[in-house]
Order: C-alpha cells, then sequence, then structure tokens
C-alpha cells in the first residue's frame, strides 16, 4: 500500500471512531465502534489497490451514514429539549 494511501486508511479510521464516540446509546457505540475495528482489521492484510479503494469507499459511505445518524438523533434532541424548556411538551400529554 502507498504511504499516500496508508495514510487516507488511517484517517478514515480515524474519523469513523471519533464520529462513533458521539453515538449516546452506549449499545449502539459499542457496537459501531467494535465493528469499525473489526472490520479494519480483517482487512489490513489487503495489497491489492482496487480493492483497498472498493473499502475505503464503503467505508466513506458508512461514515456519511454514521454522520447523518447522530445529525438526526441531535436535531430531534434539540427539538425535544426545547419543547420541555418551554412546557410545550408537556402539553401535549393527553391526560393534562
Amino acid at each position: 500500500m502507498a504511504a499516500s494511501s496508508r495514510a487516507q486508511v488511517l484517517r478514515l479510521y480515524r474519523a469513523l471512531l471519533r464520529e462513533s464516540q458521539r453515538f449516546t446509546a452506549y449499545g449502539y457505540r459499542t457496537y459501531a465502534i467494535r465493528r469499525i475495528r473489526d472490520a479494519f482489521r480483517e482487512n489490513k492484510h489487503l495489497k491489492d489497490s482496487e480493492e483497498i479503494q472498493t473499502l475505503v469507499n464503503k467505508a466513506r459511505t458508512n461514515l456519511e451514514i454514521i454522520h447523518r445518524q447522530l445529525h438526526s438523533i441531535l436535531f430531534f434532541l434539540k427539538g425535544y429539549m426545547d419543547d420541555w424548556a418551554t412546557g410545550e411538551l408537556i402539553s401535549h400529554i393527553p391526560w393534562r
């Protein structure tokens, strides 16, 4: 693997781990981190540049998915907390 390719893969690995650390749910967080580590360990022996590039593209797609999921969760939680702070959340409870 070329030095630039190795550096690219390591940056991607670190980015995936960093984003996965942001999951608030312990189960999601530990699963994502374990899966990332296992996938990279499984493929560390690869020499074929085309196969490496295919896996790098797949990892980038997964990073984008993780990023979108985190932003969706944070957006939802922010709205929920805003409603809670203003009292709007309580007014939506039917038994009140």
